[in-house]
C-alpha cells in the first residue's frame, strides 16, 4: 500500500512501525460551533484511510483529539480562546458548549458512516500531560518564559519549516515583531498562556494559573497513547503551515527523534470555486444539505468522486447530480441482488483486483468507484456481482446493502425525489389549476422520460420513481 507523505512530497510504501498495527493521530474538531461540510471532508478522508488499512488486514490504534481549550481565535497566539468566546456569547460554560457540540459532531460522523477512531482524547482531560511536556521542553532549552506565557524558541530547532517549505530566514528578516516584543522570534509559538484572573478556563502550573497553547495538546496526547514515534498523522492542508509545523517542532525537540513517520493531508473544499467562510454565508452543515433534500450519504459519495489531494468544488447543482447518480447506483446494485444469471468468476476477480489496487494506491477512490460502477452497469444481472459490491463497500462505506433507503430523509422508505423533479411537479400543479391541460400533460411526459410517475390522489399528487 502506498500513501503520499507531505513531509517528503512523494508517495511511499507504508508498513507499520510495530507489529501489524498502524498507529494514527488525526486532528479533530474545536467544539465551539457546528462542524461544516468542509471540516467533514477531512474526517471522510480519515475514514477511507482507516477502511483501506483494515481491508488490507492491518490493525489500528487511532487517536483523534477533541479540542475544548487552547485554540485561540488567531493561529498566531492572539485573541480570545474560541471556547471561552462561545461560552461568553451564549452565556453557558465552556464545558456545556463542548458537550453540546461534541455530541453534534459525533452524530454527524455517524450519519456520514464514518468509522470513529479507537481513542477520542479531550484536551481538558490531559492538562497534566501538557504541563509535563512544556516542562520537558523548558528543561531542554527549547522553551522560554515571558510575561504572558511560555514560548517555543524556533531558532533552537533546526528543522523548523520543513513540512510547509517555509523559508524561515527570509520570513524572520522581513517579519514584524510589534505584536509581542518579548518573543525572541516572530514565529515563536505559545506552549502555555498565563491567564488573567477573569479568564474562564485556567489551571495551576509551574508558571502560575493558565491554559495550554493549541499545538501542545496534539503532541502531548499523541505521545501518551501512541508513544514517542508513530506511523501516520492526518489533517487538512490548512494545518500544514502553523499547527502541524509547530507540532513537529515541539514533538521532535522533546523526543529527540522524528515523531511522525508520515504526514497525510486532504485538500480544501471550495464553494462555488471560492473559499468557504462565515462572512460569505456559505459554511453549510449536513443539516443545511438535508433541508435541501440532500442525504448525508450523498455528500459522502460526492466527496469520493474527487481524490483527497485535489481541491473539490461544492455546488448545489453538483451535489444534486451526485444524489441522482447514487440513486441509479443503488438501483443497479439492487437489480444484481435480484438477478439469477451466472457471472464470470474471472471477470469478477479482475474487477476486485483492480479496485483493491486503486484503493491501495494513495487512496485513489475515484478510480475504485469507477470500477464499482462498471460492475453495476454489467448487463448480466447476477447475485455474485452484488455480493462483490458488498465486499467492496467495506471501503466505500455507502451502505449498498440498504439501497435506496439511504436517500430517505423523511422516514417513508422512498428515495428522496430530486428538487428539479419536484419543481416540475409544482409547475404541473399550477398548470392544472389554470386548466392548461396541454402543458400539464407535457410536463407529465417530461417526468416520465426522467423516470418518474405521477398519481393524482385526493390527498395530493404522489411522485414515484418508475
Amino acid at each position: 500500500m502506498k500513501l503520499y507523505n507531505t513531509l517528503t512530497r512523494q508517495k511511499q510504501e507504508i508498513k507499520p512501525l510495530l507489529d501489524n498495527t498502524f498507529r494514527i493521530y488525526s486532528c479533530g474538531p474545536t467544539v465551539y460551533s457546528y462542524a461544516h461540510i468542509g471540516n467533514m471532508r477531512a474526517y471522510l478522508f480519515m475514514d477511507v484511510l482507516r477502511r483501506v488499512l483494515k481491508y488490507n488486514g492491518f490493525g489500528l490504534k487511532h487517536v483523534m483529539n477533541i479540542t475544548d481549550v487552547g485554540h485561540l481565535v488567531s493561529d498566531g497566539d492572539e485573541g480570545e480562546d474560541k471556547m471561552a468566546q462561545a461560552a461568553r456569547e451564549s452565556k453557558k460554560t465552556p464545558w456545556e458548549i463542548a458537550e453540546h457540540y461534541t455530541g453534534l459532531f459525533l452524530e454527524d460522523l455517524k450519519r456520514l458512516n464514518i468509522d470513529i477512531p479507537e481513542i477520542l482524547a479531550k484536551a481538558t482531560d490531559h492538562i497534566p500531560e501538557m504541563i509535563g511536556f512544556v516542562s520537558e521542553l523548558m528543561e531542554k532549552g527549547y522553551g522560554y518564559e515571558t510575561r504572558d506565557g511560555i514560548y517555543f524558541d524556533i531558532s533552537r530547532f533546526a528543522g523548523y519549516g520543513k513540512l510547509s517549505g517555509l523559508d524561515l530566514e527570509g520570513q524572520i528578516a522581513g517579519a514584524r515583531v510589534e505584536v509581542n516584543p518579548e518573543k525572541r522570534n516572530p514565529y515563536d509559538f505559545a506552549l502555555w498562556k498565563k491567564a488573567p484572573k477573569e479568564h474562564i478556563m485556567q489551571w495551576q502550573s509551574p508558571w502560575g494559573m493558565g491554559y495550554p497553547g493549541w499545538h501542545i495538546e496534539c503532541s502531548a496526547m499523541s505521545r501518551k497513547y501512541l508513544g514517542d514515534t508513530f506511523d501516520i498523522h492526518t489533517g487538512g492542508v490548512d494545518h500544514i503551515p502553523v499547527h502541524h509545523e509547530n507540532e513537529i517542532a515541539q514533538s521532535d525537540a522533546a523526543t529527540g527523534r522524528q515523531s511522525v513517520k508520515l504526514w497525510a493531508h486532504n485538500e480544501f473544499l471550495l464553494v462555488e470555486n471560492g473559499k468557504m467562510s462565515k462572512s460569505l454565508g456559505n459554511t453549510y452543515t449536513l443539516a443545511d444539505l438535508e433541508q435541501r433534500g440532500i442525504a448525508p450519504v450523498t455528500y459522502r459519495y460526492f466527496v469520493m468522486n474527487a481524490h483527497y489531494r485535489s481541491k473539490l468544488n461544492f455546488t448545489w447543482e453538483g451535489v444534486k447530480a451526485a444524489q441522482t447518480a447514487l440513486s441509479r447506483f443503488y438501483e443497479g446494485a439492487a437489480a444484481h441482488a435480484a438477478g439469477s444469471a451466472p457471472a464470470d468468476p474471472a471477470l469478477l476477480a479482475e474487477a476486485q483486483r483492480e479496485f483493491e489496487e486503486a484503493a491501495s494506491d494513495d487512496l485513489n477512490i475515484p478510480k475504485a468507484l469507477g470500477i464499482a460502477w462498471n460492475l453495476v452497469r454489467s448487463p448480466v444481472k447476477s447475485r455474485a456481482v452484488y455480493d462483490l459490491l458488498l465486499k467492496l463497500d467495506e471501503i466505500l462505506g455507502l451502505h449498498i446493502g440498504d439501497g435506496l433507503k439511504n436517500l430517505d430523509l423523511d422516514g417513508s422508505g422512498e428515495a428522496v425525489v430530486p428538487p428539479e423533479v419536484m419543481e416540475l411537479v409544482k409547475q404541473r400543479q399550477e398548470a392544472r389549476k389554470a386548466k392548461n391541460w396541454i402543458i400539464a400533460d407535457e410536463i407529465r411526459d417530461q417526468l416520465a422520460a426522467m423516470g418518474y410517475t405521477l398519481a393524482d390522489t385526493p390527498g395530493g399528487v404522489q411522485v414515484k420513481k418508475s
